[in-house]
């Protein structure tokens, strides 16, 4: 069952039940701000219900390979970030995967969000998180109660999504917990030729392997072999008219 209902119908047209929207839930304004479709809140609540999150934060929802940030942002980096979108469908099928590296605000956020965005508009499934968000929605389970989602149904969510977006893996503190669980689902997706989409800061392979472990930098840079995009440069969040992630 997917997580969202986004995405387009057999016959090409948008799944919004009012046809105002792309099937994001959002529609675009003039002004490049977006408003609220009326088909936005069912599809939140069903979201939330399935215990993942899959919901684009408010920055990204307007994010389009034709408008800032991302026209700011490395032409080599977003033509890559293109080619895997043109072959999303393919790459979701054979559990490729993209990984994003390199400076703090040179865009690896936004292009990241693109690829969300358009998998939830194809109707994949899709969970989003940053690294600490999703270590502590982990640790919730612990003390889950009866009738709430354990540990093993929240791991096998999502181990299953079609894509896992994964945001500022190694900004976490390193623990042996932390890697174990980085490592079990990393390797279980792996496994399961599920695909992976992973922005980080860190770009050095000694400090790689020490702050997310070697046997996890491994399957990553296999899932991620034709797709590892560094992104360098000054950060785009000190200049006021750019936003980048």
């Amino acid at each position: 069952m997917p997580v969202e209902e986004y995405g387009s119908s057999a016959n090409g047209l948008p799944p919004c039940p009012y046809g105002r929207c792309d099937g994001d839930g959002w529609i675009p304004n003039e002004d490049g701000t977006v408003s609220k479709c009326d088909c936005l809140e069912p599809r939140l609540a069903r979201a939330r219900a399935s215990g993942i999150n899959s919901v684009l934060p408010k920055r990204y929802r307007g994010v389009s390979f034709d408008r800032p940030p991302v026209t700011e942002i490395n032409p080599g980096a977003v033509q890559v970030v293109r080619e895997w979108i043109d072959r999303l469908d393919e790459n979701l099928e054979q559990g490729n995967g993209l990984w994003l590296m390199g400076d703090t605000g040179t865009g690896k956020t936004t292009l990241a969000m693109l690829v969300s965005k358009e998998a939830l508009k194809r109707n994949h499934t899709v969970a989003i998180y940053s690294m600490p968000s999703l270590l502590t929605r982990i640790r919730a389970t612990y003390g889950a109660e009866a009738g709430e989602e354990s540990y093993d149904q929240f791991f096998e969510r999502l181990c299953e999504v079609d894509l896992l977006h994964i945001d500022d893996m190694g900004a976490e503190k390193q623990t042996e917990w932390v890697l174990e669980q980085l490592y079990a689902l990393v390797n279980e997706r792996y496994e399961r030729r599920k695909s992976i989409v992973v922005t980080t800061n860190i770009t050095d392979q000694d400090e790689l392997n020490q702050q997310i472990g070697p046997r996890t930098v491994s399957r990553l840079t296999e899932m991620c072999s034709e797709s590892m995009v560094p992104l360098f440069g000054d950060d785009a969040r000190q200049k006021p008219q750019l936003r980048n992630g």
